[in-house]
């Protein structure tokens, strides 16, 4: 606006108006999006890696089921901010590696030299020239997989114990009545097995939320990042001079935290009723089926 040109005659209301419409505010503001981008979109990866990390521990094949103990228990005994900073890390130098044979195969010098990892200029990922919100995206992509793979070994523990959980007796009615193991698994144990494994999605889901924050350490601008720049004190220098003020900033972000986790909350509950009504609803038609 023509009016915030000059701060330093601004007063009041406009004064407000300007300060809450810079760039670096509507950085903060967008940045609430990069967290629900996160949750939305690591979502259905982390429930993609628990059922195969889960199906896995359940093989009849012995490499894959110690393949699925291996990554459900070495992710559940490692801390989540060691793989959260391992993980984009080393995906990073990976990529630059294959591009760096694959573009310069005329350098002979090694890649790793002591403790410095050197690439040619054209295997960087992504390149200097790019643009700043490829490299945004890019680095968003690489916490996306950390956080994936550190809930999927989660996802794929709880499911694995849901999926155990539902009784045997009903599994076996629906192989005497001719069931094949496919139909059993896709008919009966996959849909009873939704009523053990809710209450830990749900627990898993609200800890995922929480763990957003992790992004500042992964190199992302997330709210929490802009929270603690936008809040700390301003001095004359800056264009809009004030104090500290990061408890209102950090205040807001509570707001925003409590709104998705209440949000959350009422939707597990209508869900898990609604899960554990169909599952009464098959158990009835099962004992049915089993006393005519």
């Amino acid at each position: 606006m023509q009016m915030c040109v000059d701060p330093n005659g601004l007063s009041g209301l406009n004064w407000w108006l300007c300060y809450l419409t810079t760039n670096t505010h509507i950085s903060f503001y967008l940045s609430f999006g990069t967290v629900l981008a996160l949750i939305f979109l690591c979502a259905p990866v982390v429930m993609i890696l628990g059922f195969a990390g889960a199906l896995a521990r359940r093989s009849t094949l012995f490499p894959l089921r110690i393949f699925g103990q291996i990554y459900t228990s070495m992710v559940r005994g490692v801390p989540d901010i060691v793989f959260f900073m391992f993980v984009p890390i080393a995906m990073d130098q990976a990529i630059e590696a294959m591009r760096h044979k694959i573009k310069c195969p005329e350098v002979t010098e090694p890649i790793f030299r002591g403790n410095d990892f050197v690439v040619c200029t054209a295997a960087k990922m992504p390149l200097s020239a790019t643009d700043q919100w490829v490299h945004e995206i890019y680095g968003f992509c690489l916490a996306l997989v950390a956080f994936a793979i550190v809930f999927g070994a989660f996802a794929a523990n709880n499911l694995h114990g849901a999926l155990n959980a539902v009784p045997k007796n009903q599994l076996e009615t629906a192989r005497a009545y001719g069931m094949s193991e496919k139909q059993v698994f896709w008919r009966i144990h996959l849909p009873q097995m939704w009523r053990y494994a809710l209450p830990g999605l749900s627990n898993l889901w609200m800890i995922l939320i929480k763990a957003t924050p992790l992004l500042f350490l992964l190199g992302v601008e997330d709210a929490v990042y802009w929270a603690g720049s936008l809040g700390a004190a301003k001095t004359s220098f800056y264009s809009f001079p004030h104090g500290d003020w990061r408890i209102w900033y950090f205040a807001a972000l509570l707001i925003f935290y409590l709104g998705l986790t209440s949000v959350s909350e009422r939707f597990f509950a209508w869900l898990t009723l609604k899960v554990t009504k169909e599952h009464d609803r098959a158990v009835s038609n099962i004992s049915k089926q089993v006393t005519a």
